[in-house]
């Protein structure tokens, strides 16, 4: 056993000074007052920087090399880890944009073997389209972005039976039969790219829905005669979403508004195309990304994803959307375990979880990290 001491405690709920963290082999084992610390535990001092849950991301697509709807690999999957790892993200849900039912089909049997193999870092899947609205498909592909069939549909459950598995789907387009198929399985639904109407949303939302995809885009926005998806998100309180919060998919006054509006119901995500890179041109298939440093822009000038980690997301907020830290980390951590059914593992400080941890100093800057109970940096 090990004890963590001389740092303010982000548990997740509560911020604690004079305390310590006591880690036993992989687990949390307790917090208590720092005077409570049995006299024959080792300790760490962290030098009165702040410790917090390791980040949660339920959104990415590649690391520093590896693209995972490209390579389709357990390679891949890795350098997706430890690429994010290096920022604070200690779980990730590794994401697919709108490609054929056979790479579908392949990523679920890649992120399955992944995990049966006792790695860690990888929680589950995240199948982003195909099955969008085209006009809401933003810089995913024309070729791909199709209504579903009965036989993908129940290929896709078939499959990822056994593995947590979020989609991302438009479920105006889909066939009402084919929409109660998928609600019936165990994948977690959320809808994005797509151009319900505020009534058809609030619906979906009220029908089983519980989760959005990156609040903004690619979604009908708000007007003041059809109120649109963005409100029907704001307007539900089964409604959670995700946001990027890189200062290019949302301005920052944006981001503020929606925290005032939905409170706990917001959560960060990466949405990394790719990450700790230099200014690059990347192209799959008919995916182009051209990286200035800044932003990825495809080859018609939109957006095609991020390349920043979860901890520059939870920069901004701290530093330019004004949100208190605390709430911050849980956006980054706390909310995005919780939506996804791993709370009792990840995203808080707490006895019984998994000691996956990230020590920050006040820029928010990576000082060190507990890595299933072992400092890492």
């Amino acid at each position: 056993m090990r004890a963590l001491t001389h740092c303010t405690i982000y548990t997740g709920k509560a911020i604690l000074t004079h305390h310590a963290v006591l880690i036993d082999n992989e687990i949390i084992k307790d917090v208590v007052p720092q005077d409570l610390v049995p006299a024959d535990v080792p300790t760490t001092d962290l030098q009165g920087h702040d410790l917090t849950a390791g980040f949660v991301d339920l959104q990415l697509y590649g690391g520093k090399t590896g693209f995972f709807v490209r390579d389709l690999s357990e390679e891949s999957l890795t350098d997706m880890v430890e690429t994010h790892r290096q920022d604070g993200t200690v779980a990730i849900v590794p994401t697919l944009y709108s490609t054929s039912l056979q790479r579908i089909l392949k990523a679920i049997e890649v992120t399955k073997a992944y995990i049966a193999s006792g790695k860690t870092g990888v929680l589950g899947l995240h199948i982003e389209g195909p099955f969008i609205n085209f006009v809401k498909r933003g810089a995913h592909s024309a070729k791909e972005v199709r209504v579903p069939t009965q036989r993908e549909i129940q290929q896709i459950i078939n499959k990822s039976e056994g593995l947590l598995t979020v989609m991302t789907i438009a479920p105006e387009i889909w066939p009402e039969e084919l929409l109660q198929l998928i609600q019936n399985s165990s994948i977690i639904l959320s809808l994005g790219h797509t151009n319900a109407t505020y009534q058809q949303a609030k619906s979906y939302f009220a029908n089983g829905i519980h989760l959005a995809t990156h609040l903004y885009n690619a979604m009908r926005p708000f007007e003041s005669r059809e109120p649109g998806v963005v409100t029907a998100i704001w307007d539900s309180p089964t409604a959670n979403a995700s946001i990027i919060v890189d200062g290019y998919h949302c301005d920052f006054a944006t981001v503020r508004i929606a925290k005032q509006l939905m409170g706990e119901r917001l959560l960060l995500i990466s949405d990394a195309t790719l990450a700790k890179i230099e200014p690059m041109r990347f192209v799959f298939e008919d995916f182009t990304a051209n990286y200035d440093g800044q932003r990825l822009l495809n080859d018609t000038s939109l957006l095609a994803g991020s390349a920043i980690t979860l901890l520059d997301a939870v920069r901004n907020c701290i530093q330019h959307v004004g949100i208190p830290k605390d709430e911050v980390f849980r956006m980054a951590s706390t909310y995005p375990a919780q939506h996804i059914g791993v709370s009792d593992r990840y995203g808080k400080i707490k006895a019984g979880h998994s000691a996956n941890l990230v020590v920050l100093d006040e820029g928010q800057k990576v000082v060190n990290q507990v890595k299933n109970g072992k400092f890492i940096a």
